[in-house]
């Protein structure tokens, strides 16, 4: 990616963080600004950096985590439909989390998380499994959509059984996505296993280069191919594992993300990472100031806002897709 292209991502990025600390659902004075900024611990400062900051950050990091999730399943599967929403990670992810609150292991510190990272990391085994099964990427998009689908209907089990009504409340309006409420403690708890999980990602990026010459040239390359594999799977399934144990189910940054971003840095793989996760930051940001924003009774959740605009673009790459796919 040149230069200029990385300034404007992230200057996109800093504005967003700006529009989520400087607007919401209450309107402040000009006044009350200039209060916040010189007395932070003032009624105004507290709305700013205690409420719209850490929600604002965790939106960009949970965003920043997907999309570089997703680049990395794009590319380690050279399939551009692959994302952690639709190979059934995140519904894993959510599956596990919702098993932890439905048990009463809620109030137990990093039990949900611990929960969701479980299911995301047996998700993305799986998916990794079938993809060195199954070659053919519409094979393997359908496979992923099955396991997406189980995991929503164990959920939907848990519901089914779930002997407390606030339980299955709880778990309903988790699953949904949100940001709202979240603190500092909340984003550095996100931040370990955000953090290992690029790490994974970033490190396999030459494996993922390597791959676009062929299986039989990357095994030739004497890079450590089977290694940076589990990397980038284990590293994707962490950091969506970490993100619905934040937030909840947040579906399509990691497969929009990508794409955005796809003319500027190219389409090497390995190039695409960090790109993609500064503009899964920013979609995933933005798409939390449009929910709150937004007039109406009832904030509209995340997960909600994010499959509104996601769903018609998988439509559309499905249809790009299918077309290479005939040919």
């Amino acid at each position: 990616m040149s230069r200029t292209n990385a300034l404007i991502l992230g200057g996109l990025l800093i504005l967003v963080l700006l529009a989520g600390l400087l607007l919401g659902e209450t309107t402040l004075t000009p006044g009350q600004y200039a209060q916040a900024f010189a007395y932070p611990a003032s009624p105004p400062g507290e709305v700013l950096w205690t409420i719209r900051l850490p929600r604002a950050l965790m939106a960009a990091l949970i965003g920043g985590g997907l999309g570089l999730a997703g680049a990395a399943l794009q590319g380690l599967l050279r399939n551009p439909l692959a994302d952690p929403g639709v190979l059934g990670v995140s519904a894993f992810a959510g599956l596990g989390a919702a098993l932890t609150i439905a048990l009463g292991l809620s109030a137990v510190t990093g039990a949900v998380e611990a929960g969701a990272l479980v299911g995301a990391l047996a998700a993305g085994l799986l998916v990794s499994g079938l993809a060195a099964r199954f070659r053919e990427p519409e094979a393997l998009i359908l496979l992923g959509v099955s396991l997406s689908s189980l995991g929503g209907a164990l959920t939907a089990l848990i519901f089914n059984f779930s002997p407390s009504p606030v339980a299955t409340a709880e778990v309903m309006n988790w699953l949904l996505g949100s940001v709202a409420n979240r603190d500092f403690g909340d984003i550095l708890r996100a931040l370990v296993p955000m953090t290992l999980g690029a790490a994974l990602c970033l490190w396999s990026a030459r494996g993922l280069t390597m791959l676009t010459l062929g299986e039989e040239t990357a095994a030739l390359s004497g890079l450590p191919m089977a290694s940076l594999r589990t990397a980038a799977v284990a590293g994707a399934a962490l950091m969506t594992g970490a993100a619905v144990a934040a937030a909840g189910v947040v579906g399509f940054v990691g497969l929009a993300a990508p794409h955005l971003v796809r003319r500027l840095a190219g389409d090497d793989p390995g190039k695409l990472l960090i790109p993609s996760a500064v503009a899964g930051a920013i979609l995933l940001t933005a798409a939390d100031l449009i929910s709150r924003i937004l007039p109406s009774e009832q904030e509209l959740k995340l997960g909600v806002v994010t499959a509104l605009v996601g769903a018609p673009l998988f439509a559309l790459v499905a249809w790009r897709a299918s077309r290479s796919w005939r040919a």
